[in-house]
């Protein structure tokens, strides 16, 4: 329930209106032919467990990093011609990206 002034935040509420300003939770990307591409994801940057976000911060290389963000989706990645170093380059695109439209957003209270 609100508080009647308006000063209490609901979390999901507030989660969601970051969720929307960035277009959800979660990055896709594709690997492979136009006609019949291979789907990845790993979490939006702003959205990445703290663990995860513990084991990029020390991860040696690209491949280590590739391989924290896509877990089980890994090998299949590398099975369809992904490169581990644009993986990287697409996760700090998307998080520096973020940054700005995360800086105007304006969480929902209820």
């Amino acid at each position: 329930m609100s508080k009647p002034n308006g000063k209490r935040y609901r979390l999901e509420s507030v989660r969601r209106s970051y969720s929307d300003a960035v277009g959800g939770e979660r990055v896709e990307f594709e690997v492979g032919p136009e006609d019949d591409p291979a789907v990845f994801s790993f979490p939006h940057p702003i959205f990445t467990p703290d663990e995860m976000q513990e084991q990029l911060n020390d991860a040696k290389g690209d491949q280590a990093g590739a391989r924290i963000l896509l877990g089980d989706q890994f090998d299949e990645f590398i099975a369809a011609g992904g490169d581990v170093n644009s993986v990287m380059l697409l996760y700090v695109g998307i998080r520096n990206e973020a940054q700005d439209k995360v800086s105007k957003v304006r969480p929902t209270k209820g």
